[in-house]
C-alpha cells in the first residue's frame, strides 16, 4: 500500500503538468438589440438584430507547448445569427476563423488557413468600427476598407511578430488554389507601434481578380460570390492612423483609401444585401477616401461614452462622386467584465449625385433618400 500511493501521487503530478502544456479553450459573444431605421426602401422599420456592434459567434482556441518556447495554435471560430440560428458569412461552419500554426515566444508565429487581413490586425483598432466600441454600423460606407472585417482571406499563409518594446508587425498572403494562379489572390501587410499614451498604425490590402472570371465580387459565379465588396480586377487598400490616451480620454484619427482598377462594368455592393441603385463603376477605376476622427471617454468603470465623425470621399467614374457624412454615437453600461447594455446612434447622409441614396452598413436595405439615421439599444454577453 505504501508503494501504492508515491506511484499514484506521480501520476497525478505528470496529468497535471501535461494539463498545463496544452490548452482548449471555447469561448464566445452574443449581441443582440432592437434598431430603429428612419428609411429602408422608403419606410421606417422597427428590427431585432443581431450582431449589432461585434458579430455573435462562438469559437475554439488552443495551444500545446512544445518547449523553448514553441507552441502549436489552432483557432476555430463560427459566426451566426442570434436571432434565426442561422450560420454567418455565407453559410460557412468556421466562417470567421479557421486556422493553425507555430508560435515563437522570440520570432513570432506562422499560421494557415482562413484568417484575418493586416489592415484588420494593425489600423482597424484605431478606428471605432475596428473595436467593440462601435463595432458593425460604424464602418464606413459599404465598409470599403474593410476595417470592419466583413470578409476573411481563404488558403491564407501569415506571420505575426512578437512585440519589440511596441513595435508589432506582419503580413499575409492568400492563394488562389487554382489553376489561375493571379486570380483570386490577395496579400497584405501591416505594422504598429505604442510608446506611452501614443499609438500609431498603418496597413496595406491587395486583391487581384479576373474581370472575365469574378472569384471575389458580389456579383458572378466564383467561389467567393456575395462575400466582397467590389466587383472589379483589382482592389488596392491602404491606410494609417493615430490614437492618443490621456487620461481616460482616447482621440484618434484614421485615413483610408480604397483604388478599383480594371473596373469597367463591375459593381459596389453594400454589405452583403446586393447591389443599391446607382451604384455601377462607369469607367475603369474608381476611388473612395475616407477621413474618420473619434473619441472614447471611460467616464466611470461602468460607463463608456464615444463618437466619431467619418467623411468618406468617392468617385465611380462617369461623374457619379457621391460625398458620405456620416456621425455615430456611442453609450455603454458594463455590469461586468462579462455583460454590458449599449445604445447607438448613426446618421448619414449623401451629398452630391442624389441618384445615391444612403445606406449604414450591416442594415437590410438602402434608404430611399440621401439621409439615413438607426438607433439601437441592445446587450453584449462574453463567455
Amino acid at each position: 500500500m505504501k508503494k501504492v500511493l508515491p506511484v499514484a501521487a506521480l501520476i497525478s503530478v505528470c496529468s497535471m503538468s501535461a494539463q498545463a502544456q496544452s490548452s482548449v479553450t471555447l469561448y464566445g459573444l452574443i449581441d443582440n438589440g432592437i434598431t430603429y431605421t428612419s428609411n429602408q426602401g422608403g419606410h421606417s422599420t422597427w428590427q431585432e438584430t443581431s450582431g449589432n456592434i461585434n458579430g455573435s459567434r462562438w469559437g475554439l482556441r488552443g495551444a500545446e507547448d512544445l518547449g523553448g518556447g514553441l507552441k502549436a495554435i489552432f483557432t476555430l471560430e463560427s459566426g451566426y445569427n442570434m436571432n434565426s440560428g442561422t450560420l454567418g458569412q455565407n453559410g460557412r461552419m468556421f466562417g470567421r476563423q479557421a486556422f493553425v500554426g507555430l508560435s515563437s515566444a522570440s520570432y513570432g508565429g506562422f499560421t494557415l488557413g482562413r484568417q484575418y487581413d493586416s489592415v484588420v490586425d494593425y489600423l482597424a483598432p484605431l478606428s471605432l468600427t475596428g473595436t467593440s466600441i462601435g463595432g458593425t454600423y460604424f464602418a464606413h460606407p459599404f465598409d470599403n476598407d474593410n476595417l470592419d472585417n466583413s470578409l476573411r482571406i481563404n488558403n491564407s499563409i501569415k506571420y505575426t511578430s512578437v512585440n519589440y518594446g511596441g513595435l508589432k508587425f506582419g503580413a499575409l498572403y492568400g492563394f488562389s488554389n487554382s489553376t489561375s494562379f493571379e486570380n483570386n489572390r490577395a496579400y497584405s501587410f501591416g505594422t504598429s507601434y505604442t510608446y506611452g499614451g501614443l499609438s500609431v498604425a498603418a496597413g496595406y490590402l491587395q486583391f487581384n481578380n479576373d474581370m472575365s472570371d469574378l472569384a471575389l465580387s458580389a456579383t458572378g459565379s466564383g467561389a467567393e460570390t456575395g462575400t466582397y465588396t467590389f466587383a472589379a480586377g483589382v482592389q488596392r487598400t491602404f491606410g494609417a492612423g493615430v490614437n492618443y490616451t490621456v487620461g481616460p480620454v482616447i482621440a484618434g484619427f484614421v485615413y483610408t483609401q480604397t483604388d478599383l482598377g480594371d473596373a469597367a462594368g463591375g459593381s459596389v455592393s453594400p454589405g452583403q444585401s446586393g447591389t443599391a441603385s446607382g451604384l455601377v463603376i462607369h469607367g475603369d477605376s474608381a476611388r473612395l477616401q475616407n477621413f474618420e476622427g473619434n473619441l472614447r471617454y471611460s467616464l466611470t468603470p461602468e460607463i463608456t461614452l464615444a463618437g466619431a465623425y467619418t467623411y468618406t470621399r468617392s468617385n465611380f467614374g462617369g461623374g457619379v462622386s457621391p460625398d458620405f457624412n456620416q456621425v455615430s454615437m456611442y453609450a455603454d453600461y458594463a455590469f461586468s467584465k462579462r455583460t454590458d447594455l449599449f445604445l447607438l446612434g448613426e446618421y448619414q447622409h449623401v451629398s452630391s449625385n442624389p441618384e445615391i441614396t444612403a445606406y449604414l452598413n450591416a442594415l437590410s436595405a438602402a434608404s430611399a433618400t440621401r439621409s439615413q439615421v438607426a438607433v439601437t439599444a441592445g446587450i453584449r454577453h462574453r463567455f
